[in-house]
């Protein structure tokens, strides 16, 4: 049962984390250090933050539905009245193929080099700098972009040009837990004139097939021997994040209407130096050096 308690709180924790810029990975990490799982296999967490995250993504699937979902099946576009192709909403298609697009570099990325950079930077000092290093971007970009209008300010104004260079803003993210995949990919947005709104919507989107292929590998990775426990926990975590997500979106997108991204960014600076503070003063931090 303690357990169980542990994954609701890691799924409250994802759920929040995942959307808002201040880097889930990072979050589960540093709670990870404070209430670790016990009895579990070796390697489970490191499965476990990140499929955890498939609820989160699922919650995205659940609101923005008739925005992503490609098909059309209304009376008028059966099949022999307007053809096959109008089956198809070509504004939606092309979306989807501006998100496989950035979803190029990190997934890359990720296949050569995933274990190397576990073993270099999943450890509380490198989460803590990456909270802080990308706090200061936020607040520096947000302060040059205040008097700028953005150029992009609908879904359908981004080219495939700016679909990559957001995507290589991702790869940050999948280098350096702390740094936020969402955090990566708005400040990359903002920075090439997104729009905030248009610049969350995308990273959203952009969650959906990064987060299930990232979970797919790490479960590959670790393999399908889950005992009743780990599966237990897997689901409750995701489950739980998937509920806290839906609240959590729809705060998001009505804050950004009005606010700017600063907070997040004195947020995680906070953090940041409130973990490094508390693990450089514990000896055991040397272990990770």
């Amino acid at each position: 049962m303690s357990e169980i308690i542990k994954a609701i709180l890691y799924g409250i924790v994802e759920g929040i984390t995942e959307w808002l810029p201040i880097s889930s990975t990072g979050h589960l990490i540093l709670v990870e250090q404070l209430i670790p799982f016990q009895g579990t296999s070796e390697g489970f967490f490191d499965m476990f933050d990140v499929v955890i995250q498939l609820g989160a993504i699922l919650a995205v699937v659940a609101l923005f539905w008739k925005q992503i979902w490609p098909f059309a099946l209304t009376k008028k576009a059966r099949w022999g009245r307007t053809g096959v192709l109008s089956y198809f909403k070509t504004d939606i298609w092309v979306l989807w193929f501006k998100i496989l697009v950035s979803c190029v570099p990190a997934a890359v990325i990720g296949l050569l080099f995933d274990d190397v950079f576990n073993a270099l930077f999943y450890n509380p000092v490198s989460v803590s700098l990456a909270l802080i290093v990308f706090g200061i971007a936020f607040i520096v970009i947000e302060t040059w972009n205040k008097n700028r209008e953005p150029k992009v300010t609908s879904l359908s104004q981004i080219t495939y040009r700016t679909a990559l260079l957001i995507g290589i803003f991702q790869v940050i993210a999948a280098v350096f837990p702390g740094t936020s995949r969402s955090g990566a990919t708005i400040v990359g947005a903002l920075l090439i004139g997104v729009s905030r709104t248009v610049a969350a919507e995308y990273t959203f989107f952009l969650a959906i097939p990064v987060m299930f292929g990232a979970s797919l590998l790490k479960v590959v990775k670790f393999g399908f021997g889950f005992t009743p426990v780990e599966l237990a926990l897997l689901l409750t975590g995701m489950g739980v994040s998937f509920v806290v997500s839906i609240f959590v979106l729809r705060f998001l997108m009505g804050y950004i209407k009005k606010h700017d991204f600063k907070v997040f960014g004195w947020y995680r600076i906070a953090l940041g130096i409130v973990v490094l503070l508390y693990f450089l003063a514990d000896s055991s931090v040397l272990y990770f050096f």
